[in-house]
């Protein structure tokens, strides 16, 4: 399987490239650089493969939920290339790839991952592995910056809590750190842990793409704690 993995959701520019069993990734946090970032890294990555866009089976889309103009530039990007290579797309949660991540380095049995949505909100989102594979048992929403009454409802040892979230809101962490065995250092998405959740994603003509702005209007009033 020959696969382009990027996520710009998030403050990091990441592409990851997947030729067999090979992966060549490209990592940067730089705010508001996306734009500038994102062509050079993958144009470096496929150089370093070995391969051009039309040898690849399909792009992994990072799409979200996260940052509204970072969202529009991997998909605009993605959808650019998948039309001129005549590719399909395959949509995957940026958040469960953060999840993911902490799943392959930290043990952990839940994560719970939070990132910043702004007007004191944060894009939550609570996964486990069921026979190695990323599942949501807490569906993505937005949740304000305060005590995440789910969590109490749902019990787990060894819950990890991850994604930028729990920094840009200390409220949130001091509300909820009781119900965490662990605060991951893994903030945003790593296109390589994208790749991952293809396997078991729908894939999708260019056109078709949606990103997950969970907030549909940029201007809408913080939600209330759910």
């Amino acid at each position: 399987m020959k696969l382009l993995a990027l996520d710009t959701s998030s403050v990091a520019c990441s592409v990851a490239i997947q030729i067999g069993e090979t992966i060549v990734e490209r990592f940067e946090e730089q705010p508001r650089e996306h734009t500038r970032l994102l062509m050079p890294m993958i144009e470096s990555a496929l150089k370093e493969a070995g391969v051009h866009i039309a040898d690849l089976d399909a792009i992994v889309l990072g799409n979200g939920p996260g940052s509204f103009i970072g969202m529009r530039i991997a998909a605009s990007v993605a959808q650019g290339l998948a039309f001129g290579a005549g590719l399909r797309i395959i949509p995957v949660s940026s958040m469960a790839a953060v999840a993911a991540q902490v799943f392959a380095e930290e043990q952990a049995a839940e994560v719970v991952v939070a990132q910043d949505a702004h007007m004191n909100e944060v894009y939550l989102g609570v996964y486990r592995q069921d026979a190695g594979v990323v599942v949501d048992v807490v569906p993505e929403r937005l949740h304000a910056a305060d005590l995440i009454s789910v969590l109490q409802e749902e019990t787990s040892a060894n819950r990890v809590a991850a994604g930028f979230g729990w920094q840009r809101y200390p409220n949130l962490l001091a509300a909820n750190q009781k119900l965490f065995t662990t605060l991951s250092e893994i903030w945003h998405p790593s296109a390589r842990f994208l790749i991952g959740l293809a396997a078991r994603a729908d894939r999708i003509r260019p056109q078709d793409i949606t990103p997950a702005y969970l907030r549909h209007k940029v201007a809408e009033k913080p939600a209330q704690s759910r």
